[in-house]
């Protein structure tokens, strides 16, 4: 029996599954991410996260009565905007800069000078100006530039130099055309850019360390992945126009399936290609974090049971930890509106929700008045997705009930990827 591996790589830890050919999960892994500090990130401890992540998806696996050689293939998807610098021997030669990592100003006035005005790459905290400003910390050669993604498939294959559509858009690749812009050249060295694959291509095989290591067949292929939003996506929807998920995790991530390319970067919309359709969204810097920075899981519980979905609080928030939003404002020093704070921490926390689920709805609204579809669906994805309170505020805000998916985890949308192109 041929089986699955998808690989997430996600803000908090490194995620795994593994799924037979008819869907069906098999057995499921998940390691934290060593503790870095954010202002030097070490893109090695992301594979180490990985090695322990696959010790036990291997330990998993075994136990449910499967052989780790069965695994045909695998996927990883990682958070989009994250990046290193390597040697070609794929050893760091900078430090590696996340995805919400910002104020590159000098980067982006250069950007400026030969981007159109309305390209995906303006701004002071895009991809491509991350990407720029990284050449200036090299630490000895540098041969490739690598997404998040792209660096944990790259020591999976033993070497370097693939992205995939959907990684590589926000650095400039336009998946339309299937090229770098000729401009691009102009602000950053065209040797260090990544061959940009179609989501889901076959890149090659294992490398032999690794397969040996864990105990995987040397023919597993290796597959261009995606970003964490799109592997989401994959997990739990439909592949159908007007199917849309919301990734309530960390952030906020909309994602809409549409049969045309929509792009505004001026309120931070884009779209990411899919085979022959658009995923078309953008992320919010709302979600998650700025929940976990003022209540606990238990808390959130407990609180929510409080709380009237069905009544407005009559608070005006936008939550925000710090200055600065993406998506659907874009705006990097937007401030965070999360005043007055009520005596009431039930209230408190309905203002938020309310926040979050106003900021849910005017994504799709933006993307609606720009000639795409109205979502007729909406999956959730993310541990906020399976907050009953939230879910029913979410609902009076959308004027469309998000329903529950089976399946949310984005390591099992990037094993469906593999399905996905290899059925």
């Amino acid at each position: 029996m041929s089986l699955a591996l998808g690989i997430d790589i996600g803000t908090s830890g490194v995620r795994s599954a593994v799924i037979d050919p008819d869907g069906r999960i098999i057995a499921m892994a998940r390691a934290s991410h060593l503790a870095q500090d954010p202002a030097n990130i070490d893109a090695t401890l992301w594979w180490t996260a990985v090695e322990t992540c696959l010790t036990r998806q291997i330990e998993a696996l075994r136990e449910a009565g499967q052989n780790p050689a069965d695994i045909a293939g695998l996927a990883v998807d990682g958070t989009s905007g994250s990046m290193v610098l390597t040697d070609a021997n794929l050893r760091p030669v900078t430090r590696a800069l996340m995805y919400n990592s910002k104020g590159f100003d000098t980067e982006a006035a250069r950007i400026a000078k030969v981007a159109p005005k309305t390209h995906i790459t303006q701004g002071s905290n895009s991809a491509l100006a991350r990407a720029m400003h990284l050449t200036s910390e090299t630490r000895g050669p540098a041969h490739h530039l690598l997404h998040q993604a792209d660096y944990i498939t790259a020591k999976l294959l033993g070497y370097g130099g693939y992205s995939d559509h959907n990684n590589a858009l926000k650095t400039g690749f336009d998946p339309e055309t299937e090229q770098w812009p000729d401009w691009t050249s102009a602000v950053f060295d065209p040797h260090l850019l990544p061959k940009v694959m179609p989501v889901g291509a076959n890149l090659g095989t294992m490398c032999g360390a690794v397969s040996q290591k864990f105990g995987f067949d040397n023919s597993v292929r290796v597959h261009a992945g995606t970003t964490d939003s799109i592997a989401a996506f994959l997990a739990c929807a439909p592949m159908e126009r007007g199917t849309a998920v919301t990734s309530l995790g960390s952030t906020l991530a909309i994602k809409i399936l549409s049969e045309t390319r929509i792009d505004d970067p001026r309120i931070g919309l884009y779209s990411h290609r899919l085979g022959n359709m658009w995923l078309v969204g953008g992320a919010s810097n709302t979600g998650g974090a700025v929940l976990a920075h003022f209540f606990s899981p238990d808390e959130i519980a407990h609180l929510s049971a409080e709380i009237d979905p069905h009544t407005p609080s009559g608070l005006d928030y936008y939550p925000l930890l710090e200055p600065g939003e993406r998506f659907p404002v874009n705006d990097p020093a937007l401030a965070p509106r999360l005043s007055p704070r009520p005596e009431s921490d039930a209230q408190f926390l309905h203002g938020i929700f309310e926040g979050i689920a106003q900021i849910e709805a005017l994504s799709y609204r933006e993307i609606e008045a720009r000639g795409g579809p109205k979502p007729h669906q909406l999956f959730g994805a993310g541990g906020g997705s399976t907050n009953k309170t939230f879910a029913a505020i979410r609902h009076r805000a959308l004027g469309l009930e998000p329903k529950s998916s089976e399946h949310s985890e984005a390591a099992i949308g990037a094993t469906k990827l593999v399905l996905w192109v290899e059925g």
